[in-house]
């Protein structure tokens, strides 16, 4: 298969900047891979919004960028932060034109606040926020002749010089990307498709911890090709961790988000006792920062030896929170919590990466004609902490910025014609599942149990002692075994588990989202972790 831009992914990112490209050339052709179906990606599951400077009068872009700056710790890239701040009321206005259909209050957006922001300016659609926006982006992209979404295409690999026999290291000079192998899950194929430009946009990697909100294709499938084609990833220490999960006693996966947007209308954390706890970390109180408020839930949780915290929303108005909240109030009373007569039992759980494939402001990775979009890259927007709700935002400043990088020079890149086919030879079906599921299964409770919101030297030693056996005997059913999603779902994950420990273990300090009792204090001077 032969494409002009192969875009691999179909969410926030992806979607749009296909829908850039298919708009302004009608004459290229251009693929969308979805392992999955098109609808389904992490921006499903994005409950609170996007934020944007709306209102002039109240806010300004200069507050935006402090309140980025200070949630990021002192590693965010300003020329990052001022480009998705000043540039994303517009991108906003782009997929309102598209059909989205944010909440107002009469003739004006009703604008929500969360965690760290200083002004009411996320815009958001009840509590489904990325679900429609999914929704408006499906419906757009289907518009054009020229844009194709293929479903149940699972991206192998990347194919750069590597697979026409030159030997690729981290330091090889001008690596570049023709492509990518993809199994087809429809036909147990694995399929060449070569592309002069591709676009990794393949979202986030929350599976590889036991408790997380990401959907299950959240596995860092685009982080660990990269990597695996010597390109350069970034900050995969930083992964943070939402302080408001359901606690759900049977068990899910994800497990359900309570959106810090109920925090922003007056939500308020307390303990089992209904006493509240925030005022001992922050002066924000339940309105700090995520990374700040995650913590501070796991040391009460450890303390009191409880298995959950609360959050208190019984004071709150009854129909606006119904009205606002229309799913979370559901799915509570699902499991028996009524949140207006009792108090939501929470947990913290793993929500987004801060870090991941290493790109400049166009959104151009280290690897020539490979651009990535969305939570699959480190922009520098986030630092060591995401804002809340920047992360819509980001994926869509950056996906106009690639879109247009693209057109002025994919007319100058011919496609390369001398790619092999995919090699299966001397492999054989499977003959134990068990054998990836339980190996799932063991890595999940290694980074929950050793890598997870509190860290240490040597929990981080345990954790690359026991991924390095995960590893080696996960490589062992790659070579000699038939692909499978489930098996390629794996290897990313031990690759994603191996970054975030890694790079965890090489930053001996304690800033934003990665805290080590080894190292509890903030070190002045930057320094940044790329492998």
């Amino acid at each position: 298969m032969k494409t002009d831009v192969l875009i691999i992914g179909s969410g926030i990112g992806g979607l749009t900047t296909a829908i850039k490209l298919a708009d302004q050339r009608p004459d290229l052709s251009i693929a969308v891979l979805t392992k999955t179906q098109e609808k389904e990606s992490n921006t499903s599951y994005a409950q609170g919004g996007v934020a944007a400077v709306w209102d002039l009068q109240v806010d300004s872009y200069e507050k935006h960028i402090a309140d980025t700056l200070d949630a990021g710790d002192g590693l965010c890239d300003l020329d990052a932060v001022e480009a998705v701040v000043k540039e994303g009321p517009d991108r906003v206005r782009d997929i309102i034109e598209w059909g989205a259909r944010f909440d107002k209050n009469a003739a004006t957006y009703d604008l929500g606040r969360e965690g760290g922001h200083s002004e009411n300016r996320i815009l958001h659609y009840k509590d489904l926020t990325g679900w429609e926006i999914q929704r408006t982006l499906v419906e757009k992209a289907d518009q054009f002749a020229n844009l194709q979404v293929l479903e149940h295409y699972f991206a192998v690999d990347l194919i750069t010089q590597h697979h026409l026999g030159h030997n690729v290291t981290r330091l090889t000079p001008g690596i570049e990307c023709y492509g990518a192998y993809a199994l087809n899950k429809e036909t147990d194929e694995i399929e060449t498709i070569l592309s002069r430009i591709t676009v990794v946009a393949t979202g986030g990697a929350g599976q590889v911890y036991r408790n997380t909100t990401n959907p299950v294709i959240a596995s860092g499938d685009g982080v660990a090709m990269v990597y695996r084609a010597k390109g350069h990833i970034e900050n995969m220490e930083f992964v943070q961790f939402h302080p408001t999960a359901l606690y759900n006693p049977a068990g899910e996966n994800p497990v359900f988000l309570i959106s810090e947007a109920v925090r922003g209308y007056g939500g308020i954390l307390k303990n089992k006792a209904g006493e509240p706890f925030m005022q001992h970390y922050d002066r924000r109180e339940s309105l700090a920062p995520r990374d700040i408020v995650a913590r501070a839930v796991d040391n009460e949780m450890k303390i009191s030896g409880e298995e959950c915290m609360y959050l208190d929303c019984r004071h709150l108005d009854k129909e606006g929170f119904m009205a606002h909240f229309p799913t979370i109030y559901e799915k509570c009373r699902s499991i028996g919590i009524d949140p207006l007569n009792d108090m939501i039992p929470i947990v913290p759980a793993c929500h987004y990466l801060c870090g991941g494939i290493k790109v400049d402001l166009q959104g151009r990775s280290s690897i020539l004609r490979l651009y990535a979009c969305g939570e699959c890259t480190c922009t520098g927007l986030h630092g060591a902490n995401r804002l809340a709700s920047n992360s819509l935002l980001e994926a869509l400043v950056f996906a106009k910025r690639i879109a247009e990088d693209i057109l002025s020079l994919i007319d100058t890149v011919p496609f390369q014609e001398k790619i092999p086919d995919w090699n299966a030879a001397g492999t054989t079906e499977p003959k134990e599942m068990v054998l990836i599921t339980q190996s799932l299964k063991e890595l999940k409770e290694i980074m929950s149990s050793y890598v997870g919101i509190v860290r240490s030297n040597q929990r981080l030693k345990r954790a690359m002692d026991r991924l390095h056996l995960l590893y080696e005997e996960t490589e062992e059913l790659y070579h000699t075994t038939v692909l499978s999603p489930q098996l390629c779902e794996l290897r990313n994950l031990i690759t994603i588990a191996y970054l975030i420990s890694r790079s965890a273990s090489m930053r001996r300090e304690s800033r934003g989202l990665h805290y080590t009792t080894d190292y509890p204090e903030k070190l002045e001077f930057l320094q940044y972790s790329i492998l």
